[in-house]
């Protein structure tokens, strides 16, 4: 067994068995992030394409996508937010974020009820503003194997799919935001005065 120095994108440099920088080499070639683009740049606004095949090519953009959404404790993530136009989201909202849910061409068929709550984006980091939305969503997609599927979802899986789906043409949650943006940090700090007000 050797022990050697290896320098890792210029900047860091460590010294590591061998071994250990073969596996984490390994796991870095299985997992690859993309840049998630933030509100304001153009390809945000853009309506996306249709899928018209399911190639390689697409298939490892939803790996990619999926690896970039969890690695960003996102619960939903739209092909346009990495830079690429094309009809595709993947959403997770299970608690162990194991459940993940592949649309591609997803339209919504059906929609009943409302909703109202904080809503946050992986395009607009450290914000959240109120929005409402239909609290039960139908829709048709096609997996990752070329199926089609219907979906159907309440609350959260609801509010996910259609913030999700406004991506693909072009549209953020921003624009359907009643009163003012907030922080993160100020909604999570206010949320905790009322639980604590309410236990006492």
């Amino acid at each position: 067994m050797i022990t050697f120095s290896v320098e890792i994108n210029t900047i860091h440099v460590y010294n590591i068995d061998s071994e250990d920088l073969f596996a984490e080499l390994e796991m870095e070639k299985e997992m690859a992030l993309r840049n998630i683009r933030e509100y304001g740049d153009d390809v945000l606004a853009k309506e996306c394409r249709a899928v018209k095949e399911i190639t390689p090519r697409v298939k490892e953009l939803v790996d990619d996508m999926l690896d970039t959404m969890y690695e960003a404790n996102g619960v939903g993530l739209a092909a346009p937010q990495v830079g690429v136009l094309k009809r595709i989201v993947v959403i997770d909202v299970s608690p162990e974020g194991d459940q993940p849910l592949i649309m591609i061409n997803p339209e919504i068929l059906e929609t009943d009820g409302e909703q109202t709550g904080y809503e946050g984006c992986l395009s607009l980091p450290g914000k959240s503003g109120v929005v409402t939305r239909p609290n039960y969503v139908k829709a048709k997609a096609t997996d990752i194997d070329g199926t089609e599927y219907i979906v159907e979802g309440e609350e959260l899986l609801a509010r996910a799919i259609c913030h999700e789906l406004d991506h693909l043409d072009g549209h953020m949650y921003v624009e359907k935001v009643e009163g003012d943006l907030v922080d993160n940090e100020d909604l999570v700090a206010q949320q905790e005065k009322e639980h604590e007000e309410a236990a006492d």
